[in-house]
């Protein structure tokens, strides 16, 4: 079948590359010039199964209170005049219950897993180099009281199959050496040697070298106005995409298929279709530093809990990236959370980087209010969703490549996930997971 992927992020590049495998004739469509060029331009980089705890949970609705009017808090919520945003914040807090917390954990591990052993096997069949490292991820805590609130969710992780061990300060300075200089304000911390840190930039964009060698086809610089839709009922479809070509005309392109993977702006594309999405925009912050003493850099992945801070070492380059801003689709840079972000760094790594020359980067993560993703059929026959996967699209994205491939192709994915619009059916593969409304 001819199968026309919009969007040319991690999600809509992995989608294509599973779809042509599978024998399909593919197209990707995107606004930019090349692919990964938004949200999957420089994110954390990290490919974090044993940290995928969803933001809504039970102590989420305190620490926001608290953080409320701060301009460099991790999360800051900008009210708008948009009934979206109200919606959102209004599920959000359903989503905080510890049942529903619970659930959600259950059903974003099963895909996150499902996920990194994708990647791992897609690595070993493409070669594609991104800076990889299989070194694990070191999550730290300053604060007492997150540390021990943090126990749980460990204890809940290892019972899924994904063995994160809680750790004193001492054993989180032996993992990694560079944290020395913080020692006395480490309260403890949990290590999971499984997980992963790479360039999602220089994947994807090497994913879609492949996936072009092999025959599918880029359309960039080409905006996508609209769907254009026929029939009622059962028999609903999706019969084109509306397009601005490159030579700036207006095109309507055809195909049997069509994957919606445009994160954030799958939201505006599919409301006048009557599919409502529960996606806000959350603007995530990145700042890269060259790296000028390899010894004082950290050579494992972290994540700073008190700073909802991310730390991935790149080569020769230190990516850090976190925070999350709930104002629109704008994609300004915001002074304050940048400085935050170089002030913290340089706390954590004194004289490891330059850091009066970083380069600062915004993207649109595409949030839920649950964290677990839209993947799967719409109302619409051949029209299908491959989008939502917020600060975790680089860790779910080639396990939902694959899974949107087998969904088409009429196959079970084999994973325990509750897929958009399909009944629940037990995993081949024996994955762990629990049903929750997508």
């Amino acid at each position: 079948m001819k199968v026309i992927v919009l969007g040319s992020g991690i999600i809509g590049t992995a989608s294509a590359w599973f779809l042509n495998k599978s024998g399909h004739d593919v197209t990707v469509i995107d606004r930019q010039p090349g692919a990964a060029q938004e949200t999957s331009f420089a994110n954390g980089c990290q490919i974090s199964v044993s940290h995928a705890e969803p933001w809504a949970n039970p102590a989420a609705p305190m620490k926001i209170l608290k953080w409320l009017g701060k301009e460099d808090a991790p999360l800051l919520y900008r009210f708008r005049p948009e009934w979206l945003q109200w919606r959102w914040a209004m599920n959000f807090l359903r989503e905080c219950t510890p049942a529903r917390t619970a659930d959600n954990i259950r059903q974003i591990v099963a895909i996150c897993e499902y996920s990194r052993q994708t990647l791992q096997a897609v690595r070993a069949e493409t070669g594609v180099d991104y800076d990889h490292l299989t070194r694990g991820i070191l999550h730290f805590y300053t604060d007492k009281k997150d540390f021990e609130e943090s126990l749980p969710a460990a204890k809940l992780m290892c019972e899924l199959g994904c063995q994160r061990d809680s750790i004193s300060a001492e054993e989180v300075v032996r993992i990694e050496p560079a944290l020395a200089s913080l020692r006395d304000k480490i309260v403890g911390g949990d290590f999971t040697a499984s997980d992963e840190s790479g360039d999602i930039y220089k994947f994807t964009t090497g994913l879609a070298k492949k996936a072009e060698e092999a025959g599918v086809k880029f359309q960039f610089n080409t905006q996508i106005t609209r769907l254009i839709t026929e029939g009622r009922g059962a028999s609903a479809k999706v019969t084109g995409v509306e397009i601005i070509n490159e030579a700036g005309r207006h095109e309507v392109l055809h195909a049997d298929i069509f994957v919606m993977a445009m994160g954030s702006f799958s939201v505006p594309i599919l409301k006048p279709l009557g599919i409502d999405l529960m996606i806000y925009p959350g603007k995530g912050y990145s700042a890269t530093y060259k790296i000028i003493n390899p010894d004082l850099a950290p050579s494992v992945s972290l994540t700073d809990d008190g700073y909802k801070l991310v730390v991935s070492r790149l080569g020769d380059r230190l990516r850090v990236a976190g925070t999350c801003e709930l104002n629109g689709y704008t994609r300004e840079l915001n002074t304050a959370r940048c400085e935050a972000i170089t002030r913290r760094t340089k706390e954590l790594f004194p004289g490891a980087c330059d850091y009066d020359n970083p380069t600062y980067w915004t993207g649109l993560r595409p949030l839920t209010p649950s964290n677990v993703p839209y993947i799967g059929k719409t109302k619409f026959s051949n029209l299908y969703l491959n989008t939502g996967h917020g600060t975790l699209g680089w860790t779910m994205g080639c396990g939902s490549g694959r899974a949107i491939a087998d969904i088409i192709c009429g196959r079970q994915p084999e994973v325990d996930f509750a897929f958009t619009g399909m009944p629940r059916r037990p995993a081949k593969t024996g994955v762990k997971g629990s049903p929750v409304q997508a």
